[in-house]
């Protein structure tokens, strides 16, 4: 039987002993406390199709309503934050066109393997002293992190959807231990955006139609990393030089003027931008090799050189023409597919044309030949 006095001891020792494990923030929310509110959000998400093809949002929506849907036995959850704040501005890398712009969170080591050994240390100290049984997640299993970290009170989900930290801003990657130990939560944050409509008007794509609503078929963070298919040819030219991921509604936010630079190095990464003349040249060996170990990877070389080509063709430099009719024999469909969209932004007409023609002569496949289409039909 718990006492309030081991309650009080083992958060304690929970929160302390987190700042040792390297996260910024430790928080306690109560399961049984848990507003059906943000499950309903989340179906009506859903029923609206704002999900795209992440065909795992509905199938688990059951299971996300409430913390014990997913653990009948939780009594605490424990919400941790650990900061990934950038070196320097995101949004300065976009004048950069002949690089490509990766997302802060996927620069470094994965954060789910960073966080998870961290995350079941800290656990099995906490059940070593106090008893009781855990489970650990880092966005693997339908847990809705963003709500529970507010229910916990680490910040507030913006109007952007993402959630704000006033002490971390945006920059804070979420994991969360569901514990049968009864700890004292923590007071839920309040909302603190107020007029504030940077990250809204910021979204190169308008992926907001509303605040608090997010539409992720507008997305470039959804469309650069989730969606399976060719991007639509109406983002393509908003995209600019982004490659994995978007991080403009994050970095407007004012609150990230208290934010910090990241602590842990495995997260850090390399900040600068790579040449998109060299990620377009990377075959499958190459990929894997340059992103082992990073969110990146996960991506896949054909959809990730997709997303390069995308980007060449807004830099629209002659002198990455050469890599764009290359690229126009790829082996890979979605490669070829965005390489011919590139050659028609990047190519002077005649020689596109001509391009065009020889490409046109030898391809079977119908998203190919759908890129190659013009005014004119791809014709054998």
């Amino acid at each position: 039987m718990q006492t309030s006095t081991s309650r009080e001891a083992a958060k304690r020792f929970l929160q302390a002993d987190a700042v040792s494990a390297g996260f910024a923030e430790a928080r306690v929310a109560d399961p049984a406390a848990f507003a059906a509110l943000h499950g309903e959000r989340l179906e009506a998400a859903v029923r609206e199709g704002r999900h795209g093809d992440m065909d795992w949002l509905p199938a688990t929506a059951g299971r996300r309503r409430h913390p014990a849907a997913l653990w009948p036995e939780v009594r605490s959850v424990v919400m941790l934050g650990m900061n990934y704040g950038p070196r320097r501005d995101p949004l300065a890398d976009l004048q950069r066109r002949d690089r490509g712009v990766v997302s802060a969170y996927a620069r470094g080591r994965d954060y789910h393997d960073v966080m998870k050994g961290r995350l079941k240390g800290l656990a099995q100290r906490l059940v070593a002293r106090f008893g009781g049984d855990v489970k650990v997640f880092v966005d693997t299993a339908p847990v809705m992190e963003k709500p529970l970290a507010a229910a916990a009170g680490i910040g507030w989900q913006g109007k952007h959807t993402n959630l704000v930290s006033r002490r971390a801003g945006s920059w804070l990657f979420l994991g969360a231990i569901f514990t049968t130990l009864r700890l004292e939560p923590d007071a839920a944050e309040g909302d603190h955006c107020g007029s504030c409509r940077r990250c809204l008007d910021v979204c190169p794509t308008d992926a907001f139609p509303a605040p608090y609503k997010l539409d992720a078929r507008r997305c470039l963070a959804y469309l650069t990393v989730e969606a399976k298919d060719m991007i639509p040819r109406a983002f393509r030219r908003p995209m600019g030089n982004r490659i994995f991921g978007c991080d403009d509604c994050l970095a407007v936010c004012p609150w990230n003027r208290f934010a910090r630079e990241a602590t842990e190095m495995k997260l850090v990464g390399d900040d600068d931008p790579a040449p998109l003349a060299d990620l377009a040249a990377l075959d499958d060996a190459g990929f894997r090799a340059r992103y082992a170990g990073t969110p990146v990877k996960r991506l896949g070389r054909e959809r990730f050189v997709r997303n390069v080509m995308v980007a060449v063709g807004n830099a629209r430099l002659e002198a990455l023409a050469p890599l764009v009719e290359a690229r126009t024999a790829d082996e890979a469909p979605q490669v070829r597919a965005a390489a011919a969209w590139a050659a028609r932004e990047t190519l002077p007409a005649d020689d596109f044309d001509a391009l065009r023609a020889a490409r046109c002569s030898r391809e079977h496949h119908p998203l190919v030949r759908n890129e190659w289409h013009g005014e004119e039909p791809c014709t054998r």
